[in-house]
This record gives C-alpha cells, sequence and structure tokens, in this order.
C-alpha cells in the first residue's frame, strides 16, 4: 500500500500533459487582462484582491508554455475551498488543492486550470493569502524583464528541459530549481 493517496484523475492527467515551449506572443498580455476581467465579473469582490501576471508569459521577448499564469490574491486559503472554488469549478476550471503537510515547509496552496479549444490550458491561476511568501515570485518576474540576458538563458533552459522531459512536469519544473534560486538571490540582492 502506498504511503500517499492516488490522486484525482484530474490531478493525474494534469501532471501527464506533454510540456510545449513556444516563441513569445504579443497577446499575452491582452489575455492576462481578459481573465482579470473575467474573474472580476464571476467572483464576489470581497473575495479578491490584486491580481498579477507573472511567469514567463509576464516577460516580453521570453519563450514559453502559451499558459498565462496569474497570482490572485485571497483573504484566506477557506474563502478559496469554500466560495472561490464552486464559482470557478460551475465555469469549467479545474480546481487543485495541495493542503501543507505537517511538520514540512511549504504552505497550503490552491489553484485552477481554465482551457480553452480542444481542452488546451490557457491560464493558471494560483490562489495565495496576502501575506504568502510566493508573492515573492513577482521578484523573478521583475528580475527576468530588467535582465533581457538572464531571461535568454532561461529560455534555452526551459527548451532544453522540455525536449529532454517533454511528459513529465514534475521533472520539469524541478530541472529549472538551481536556475530559479540563483536568479531570486539576485533579484533579493538588487
Amino acid at each position: 500500500m502506498s504511503a500517499f493517496p492516488t490522486p484525482p484523475e484530474h490531478v493525474t492527467r494534469a501532471l501527464r500533459e506533454r510540456i510545449e515551449i513556444v516563441p513569445y506572443d504579443p497577446d499575452w498580455p491582452r489575455r492576462f487582462e481578459e481573465e482579470v476581467a473575467r474573474l472580476r465579473a464571476l467572483l464576489p469582490p470581497e473575495s479578491i484582491g490584486r491580481i498579477e501576471h507573472f511567469g514567463s508569459t509576464a516577460v516580453p521577448g521570453l519563450a514559453a508554455k502559451p499558459i498565462v499564469d496569474m497570482l490572485v490574491e485571497v483573504p484566506s486559503m477557506s474563502e478559496v475551498a469554500q466560495r472561490i472554488a464552486p464559482l470557478l469549478q460551475q465555469r469549467g476550471y479545474e480546481y487543485f488543492w495541495r493542503p501543507k503537510e505537517p511538520g514540512l515547509p511549504g504552505i497550503a496552496y490552491a489553484w485552477f486550470i481554465r482551457r480553452g479549444e480542444g481542452g488546451r490550458r490557457t491560464h493558471h491561476i494560483h490562489c495565495l493569502e496576502t501575506g504568502s511568501s510566493e508573492w515573492e515570485r513577482l521578484l523573478f518576474r521583475d528580475y527576468l524583464i530588467a535582465h533581457p540576458e538572464v531571461a535568454a538563458e532561461y529560455a534555452a533552459l526551459k527548451q532544453r528541459i522540455a525536449a529532454e522531459l517533454p511528459d513529465d512536469r514534475v521533472a520539469y519544473a524541478q530541472a529549472k530549481g538551481n536556475f530559479i534560486e540563483r536568479v531570486m538571490r539576485l533579484a533579493r540582492a538588487a
């Protein structure tokens, strides 16, 4: 018997989806703004605060998976579970929840996948509480925008890893870890 429960079918499917890195699309900022408007129309105003475009699609010129990553400020993870998730699931968003594991570093985490035509991912919506340390992800985005040569290095790394591990999203994310940690140290020191 496994020490970990079997993940729900939508989690297993999401983890096995092929990784595709494409050239920068100047339409990504517009897709972000459209999704901001959509979320603000769907969700109670007291349930969400600021919304930020982050990740590679937020960096002009950077090759990326064609999925707009968003950070959405929420008052609490219970607000996500009780109010936000049911509303978004009714509209076809896939809901993912990772509880904080006792005794291990990390945070409780909730996020959603929005899909477009043909079931392709279009948006990842990550919900974070106001004081979450995960807001620091914006430092990475901002550093890449300010340093195009580092962004180009990151693009080459992502393309290489995606070619080597096209069907393993966990390994893909882990393989970028050292680069991200190095850039975060530089961003914090800047």
